[in-house]
């Protein structure tokens, strides 16, 4: 049984953190690197800490259910537009505590951020980013276009401006 609090890690993924939300057959965690995801019930296997401990028994367990001849599950179109994006706020205040930078070293610091979070999301498979830059006077935002048309997988575009104003850019990452 899978309880708010507990460390939890994902079958067939190297993803793993704390459950600080359950609904239905969803689990909510929130991992080491501070990424919220989501994930079916399932998908999940409690290990008790965030060192590797898991039990023998729920490992097996899981390989059991996971081979009791289920085809695995594809992800319908209505899954896909249901995860929900993972938002990077990069306001300079969000990033350091550090006072009296000049703007070349904020805009390192946003894009040193920017860039870790993108690489990141790309090594774990996490196909949408929202970057929240700001409006200000588009630095930063053209700098992180330039950062985002480096990559053949990613694809960029302003978020919804309903909820994100018209300071963010949505990153999609096309995973084969």
């Amino acid at each position: 049984m899978i309880n708010v609090g507990d460390w939890v890690e994902v079958l067939d993924e190297a993803i793993g953190g704390f459950v600080h939300n359950i609904e239905k057959d969803t689990v909510f965690i929130e991992t080491s690197d501070g990424f919220p995801m989501s994930f079916d019930v399932s998908e999940v296997v409690k290990t008790g800490s965030e060192e590797i401990s898991v039990k023998e028994n729920e490992i097996k367990n899981a390989l059991r259910e996971k081979s009791v001849g289920k085809k695995p599950k594809s992800i319908s179109k209505k899954r896909e537009k249901g995860v929900p994006a993972i938002e990077i706020d990069l306001h300079i205040e969000k990033l350091t505590d550090r006072k009296h930078l000049d703007n070349f070293d904020m805009l390192n610091i946003q894009m040193d951020t920017a860039r870790y979070r993108l690489e990141h999301a790309i090594k774990n498979r996490i196909q949408k980013l929202v970057f929240i830059h700001g409006i200000g006077e588009g630095v930063l935002k053209a700098e992180l276009n330039t950062l985002f048309s480096r990559y053949e997988q990613v694809n960029f575009y302003e978020a919804n401006p309903r909820k994100y104003g018209y300071g963010a850019t949505e990153v999609f990452i096309s995973q084969n």
